[in-house]
């Protein structure tokens, strides 16, 4: 039996409503498999959490997180309560970053009964690879005088273990789906980092010649996201671009919060943390309504990494099967809960 230690983080406003119900669909799961054994241990890391301690997570989070297979994570923030720069930098993207997670990967497909706001979708199924630790999400940079003088700089970083990481895991991943990968850039209007990126670009996919390429500015890439997203299979993505990009995955789906996304370690060194892509939501928070898709399919791409992709194909199955029927949260049109969705994604599974 494979036992597996998971790192529960429910986090803040909505996060706290769908992580539970998902457990239940993985406690589910691991009734009807019994090949896998799954523990979960809960930390109350939050922004309330800040509100009492001063701090997102203890002084030992990170050593208290490494001991774990995985981290399954709900949502962070509520700027009602501590500002998002501090909510995210404090847990989220110091997670991301001390444990190495330098991948980002993130499905968009049409799920069978969700009502995609595009005329005609044709059955699109893609993933981003979006690189996770650098970009031009780096933190170099800083601001100098006041007033009409005042300058704000943020550098970009692009290394080439960072890019030909990301390229590589893209090119890898498209061997195990159908076969073509894409690039984002914007060489045309940015001048050294995203001409930088073509050429690496360029030279790894000597490596693949089984796997057909495109590229594409990321203006015109966006806009191909929502005329015919049926073309792509996997992108491969910069730090910012990638982030856009899974965003309108999830508006192009019918709804962010059925996105889910996985931060990978590659290394081996540290855990990878799996999170849906929405946010905390506190407008809706505490009304049962939540859309658990997010972070139920979440747990799937969970399942995945573990080497468990059929496990994690008959939980896409079934939640398909349950929005097929009709079974959805109002987001998505539907009038049920969060708990009865969730309680129907683990019905259908204990009936497999």
């Amino acid at each position: 039996m494979k036992k597996l230690s998971i790192a529960v983080i429910p986090g803040d406003g909505i996060g706290r409503e769908v992580v539970p119900v998902s457990l239940d669909v993985l406690r589910a799961i691991e009734e009807v498999h019994g090949g896998i054994k799954l523990e979960f241990t809960e930390f109350p890391w939050s922004s309330e959490y800040y509100l009492e301690h001063g701090k997102m997570m203890p002084d030992d989070g990170l050593q208290t997180l490494q001991g774990f297979d995985a981290i399954f994570l709900g949502a962070i923030g509520n700027p009602q309560l501590v500002p998002d720069h501090i909510s995210l930098w404090g847990l989220l993207i110091k997670i991301r970053r001390e444990f190495e997670q330098v991948i980002n990967i993130r499905p968009a497909k049409l799920i069978t009964g969700i009502q995609s706001p595009l005329v005609n979708p044709k059955d699109f199924d893609l993933i981003v690879v979006r690189e996770n630790s650098e970009g031009e999400y780096s933190e170099i940079g800083g601001r100098i005088h006041r007033g009409e003088d005042e300058i704000a700089i943020q550098n970009a970083i692009f290394t080439r273990k960072g890019t030909e990481r990301a390229m590589r895991y893209a090119f890898e991943l498209a061997r195990k789906r159908r076969k073509h990968v894409t690039s984002a850039t914007k060489s045309n209007g940015i001048f050294h980092s995203m001409p930088y990126w073509d050429e690496v670009f360029k030279e790894v996919k000597q490596e693949y010649s089984d796997i057909e390429t495109a590229s594409f500015h990321i203006d015109a890439l966006s806009a191909f996201f929502v005329t015919r997203p049926h073309i792509f299979d996997v992108i491969v993505a910069s730090n910012l671009f990638g982030d856009i990009l899974t965003d309108l995955g999830g508006a192009i789906m019918g709804s962010i919060g059925i996105a889910p996304a996985a931060n990978i370690n590659l290394n081996g060194k540290y855990p990878s943390m799996f999170e849906p892509v929405h946010g905390s939501a506190p407008d809706i928070y505490g009304q049962g309504v939540a859309n658990p898709i997010g972070q139920i399919w979440t747990a799937k791409m969970m399942l995945d990494h573990f080497g468990e992709a059929e496990l994690g194909q008959q939980l896409l199955n079934v939640i398909e099967q349950v929005t097929a029927d009709g079974m959805k949260t109002p987001d998505i049109g539907g009038k049920a809960s969060t708990r009865e969705v969730a309680d129907e994604i683990c019905r259908r599974i204990k009936s497999l």
